[in-house]
């Protein structure tokens, strides 16, 4: 009888083991798609409205989220937020994203929307898709306390992360580019986010504009007021050419200027491609889809535990030179053989 009792008493044991087994077993792949299933918030802050340059810059970041696994409505939520060039909207709008208890907040390129994010949050990650200012520029960032955006550009130290445009060291080229294709200009107008990024990227080009014998008619578009002021002086000073800095006014207004360039004649380069698809002359700068794409790489770093002060803020690594032969036509002007040629697409 003991013997018998002995033997149950192992089969039970045994039983019991293997229930045991089978539901750990069962809840591995449970748990793990409990962790698969966490829906993660991404929230988008920009200071201007929709354009042509960021749809087409969040269209691609969008599609390398894809890439990366991340299904919209499934486990990822984007959510955006718009100044329509209303600064002072700023502060509430991210309080909001804040409040949706977003998991990274993603800026456009343009200071206003950095700073804003910054103000709002020391926690939350923040990614940058090309900012459009040196991020150690103090001057710029914080001129009383003469601090820069971030510690260094390989330990951000804070919670800020992404990557540069060097939108101000390529306005040298871009005087260089328009000279080349028109070597009888020697007046170009320039149009510049504001007045305070006006003063500091005039010190970049300086060489090269006594270099190349050119005359600078320096105008600021820090809002929509100065914008008019700009055009209205550029009727009235007739420059030769037209160089057209990347900011959210101009972004915004992007037709119009493609436009009022057209009407009058003017050569124009511009810092991003897409103004050159809208029908816009030439344009040379970082790449910018390529930009908002390595910035959801960097989104997909955070949300796998990436600490942002630990990723360094890089370079682009992507640049166009793009012309348009249509828009040439138009304007009555022909690009030389040796200009066409270094272009990286041209449109026919």
């Amino acid at each position: 009888m003991r013997a018998e009792l002995t033997t149950v008493k192992n089969l039970t044991n045994k039983n019991f083991l293997s229930l045991a087994t089978a539901i750990a077993l069962w809840t591995l792949p449970c748990a793990e798609a409990q962790q698969l299933e966490k829906v993660f918030r991404i929230g988008y802050l920009s200071s201007g409205t929709s354009s042509a340059t960021s749809d087409a810059g969040l269209s691609t970041f969008r599609q390398r989220l894809r890439e990366l696994g991340y299904v919209e409505g499934q486990n990822v939520i984007l959510e955006y937020r718009y100044g329509k060039l209303e600064n002072e909207r700023l502060p509430g709008l991210v309080a909001e994203l804040v409040r949706r208890n977003i998991d990274v907040i993603v800026t456009s390129p343009d200071p206003p929307s950095i700073r804003a994010a910054q103000s709002a949050t020391r926690t939350i990650p923040i990614v940058m898709p090309g900012v459009v200012v040196d991020p150690l520029e103090t001057e710029f960032w914080d001129k009383q306390r003469r601090a820069p955006l971030v510690a260094s550009l390989a330990h951000p130290g804070g919670n800020i992360t992404g990557l540069t445009n060097l939108a101000s060291e390529l306005h040298g080229k871009r005087l260089e580019l328009l000279k080349e294709a028109f070597p009888r200009i020697s007046r170009v107008a320039i149009l510049w986010p504001r007045a305070q990024q006006q003063a500091h990227a005039l010190k970049e080009i300086e060489e090269v504009r006594k270099a190349l014998n050119i005359e600078i008619q320096s105008l600021a578009t820090g809002n929509l007021q100065d914008f008019e002021r700009a055009i209205s002086e550029i009727i009235r000073e007739s420059p030769h050419a037209l160089l057209v800095a990347r900011s959210q006014v101009t972004l915004n207004n992007q037709q119009r200027i493609i436009n009022f360039a057209t009407q009058r004649r003017l050569p124009t380069i511009y810092a991003e491609s897409e103004s050159v698809d809208a029908g816009g002359l030439m344009s040379y700068g970082a790449d910018t889809r390529d930009l908002y794409r390595r910035a959801a790489t960097y989104v997909d770093k955070i949300l796998k535990g990436a600490n942002p002060s630990e990723l360094p803020i890089e370079r682009p690594a992507k640049f166009e030179f793009v012309i348009n032969l249509k828009t040439a036509k138009q304007i009555g002007v022909t690009i030389p053989p040796n200009v066409l040629a270094r272009a990286d697409r041209v449109i026919k």
